[in-house]
């Protein structure tokens, strides 16, 4: 496993290898490892990540961004100088090109986290958005976008959190074989639906956690509302913003600054989940969302969720009874499902909750990646998994 920051699946990733003697070194460039996973198995290159945290702290963000993105080669170089013999590997797109080259040259096989969709699909959807949006900039850093194109080349097996992963690597050129399905693990114990009967004086709430970006789908997010509040003009609008705004999204809330938005700072979980039961619909239409955890939260909750076809977690609605998938873009059905939610709602339809944490507990996720690697031996896919460099 090689990544340079410190995630929570990864670091779930690590610990079950760790429980099955398969773990060999979890490669990181943070100053601490991964609670569970011993000293003697954790490598650490703290000077790269305190160089990329003090200029993302104090320093312009595109510069810092971009000056990140060009360290991730010496941290990938520094990760395949502990590379040995047989040794398998899993990291995510642009951060081991070389690892995986070395990894494959010494018998072992490579493994991408699926995060995201396939490189070339995030690059053509989201450059596409921006020209919609009459953005000149890339996207996201060419210079890491190729690198992950190029990492492709020497990928054997993609574990994907989503249908929406899998689809965008089978048109791109992988085999069903070479996609491992897992979905992330989430810890839902503290996301519960409220115990009262919604209040009957409590206006239409719709709520989006996820952050305004063009990936997110901001614009189709903010013209649903505007279309709404038309229709219901006491709908309350919750939103999480943060201050470091693009700024045609900027532009674009000045656009809807008549909507009466209710602006929401980054919360803890306690805090999320009592902010979820007091709303009546989550609503997130990302263009392009390998996962998402906050609608399995949102769910959990309580709450229907309207998500778009390329956000991961649509994979867990069911259509209808807790949910409703759309296309990307498509504002008009996501009113109209918004509308017919409403309708349900003030009825008094309340979504059953669905036992999502027995299928995305670390316990569960840790069966999941160890019965996945026994499959691979047993099929003599992978001569030995037994050493991973991990995250």
């Amino acid at each position: 496993m090689g990544m340079p920051y410190r995630t929570d699946h990864y670091g779930h990733f690590a610990r079950a290898l760790e429980s099955s003697d398969k773990l060999r070194l979890a490669c990181l460039w943070t100053r601490r490892g991964y609670p569970g996973i011993p000293l003697e198995k954790t490598r650490r290159l703290p000077i790269l990540g305190g160089i990329a945290y003090l200029t993302a702290c104090y320093g312009n963000k595109l510069a810092a961004e971009r000056l990140r993105f060009r360290m991730y080669p010496f941290f990938d170089k520094w990760m395949s100088s502990h590379l040995r013999d047989g040794d398998s590997i899993y990291s995510s797109y642009g951060y081991a090109n070389t690892s995986f080259r070395r990894t494959k040259e010494l018998g072992g096989n490579t493994f991408v986290d699926g995060g995201n969709s396939h490189p070339r699909l995030l690059w053509g959807v989201l450059s596409e958005e921006n020209e919609r949006w009459g953005v000149a900039e890339d996207p996201i850093s060419q210079f890491h976008y190729e690198r992950s194109l190029a990492m492709m080349e020497d990928t054997d097996f993609v574990v994907s959190p989503s249908s929406f992963v899998t689809r965008s690597f089978l048109d791109n050129g992988f085999t069903s074989e070479q996609i491992l399905p897992s979905f992330y693990p989430v810890n839902l114990s503290l996301f519960h639906p409220a115990e009262d009967v919604r209040p009957a004086n409590r206006p239409f709430t719709l709520i989006n956690t996820s952050g305004l970006s063009f990936r997110k789908g901001t614009p189709y997010l903010l013209e649903m509302f505007r279309r709404i509040h038309r229709q219901i003009p006491r709908a309350r609008f919750q939103v999480t913003r943060s201050d470091d705004l693009h700024p045609e999204i900027e532009r674009l809330l000045k656009e809807y600054s008549e909507l009466p938005i209710e602006w929401m700072n980054y919360m803890r979980h306690e805090e999320m989940a009592q902010r979820f039961r007091q709303a009546d619909l989550l609503v997130l239409p990302s263009l392009e969302d390998g996962f998402a955890r906050v609608v399995t939260e949102a769910m959990s909750c309580g709450l229907p969720v309207i998500v778009s076809e390329n956000t991961g977690a649509c994979d867990l609605v069911t259509p209808g009874v807790t949910g409703s998938v759309h296309p990307i873009r498509d504002v008009e059905s996501m009113v109209d499902s918004a509308l017919g939610w409403w309708e349900r709602i003030r009825e008094g339809y309340r979504p059953a909750v669905v036992d999502l944490q027995s299928r995305l507990s670390p316990d569960a996720y840790a069966k999941r990646i160890l019965d996945m690697i026994k499959g691979l031996e047993s099929l003599h896919r992978v001569e030995s998994v037994k050493e991973v460099i991990a995250p």
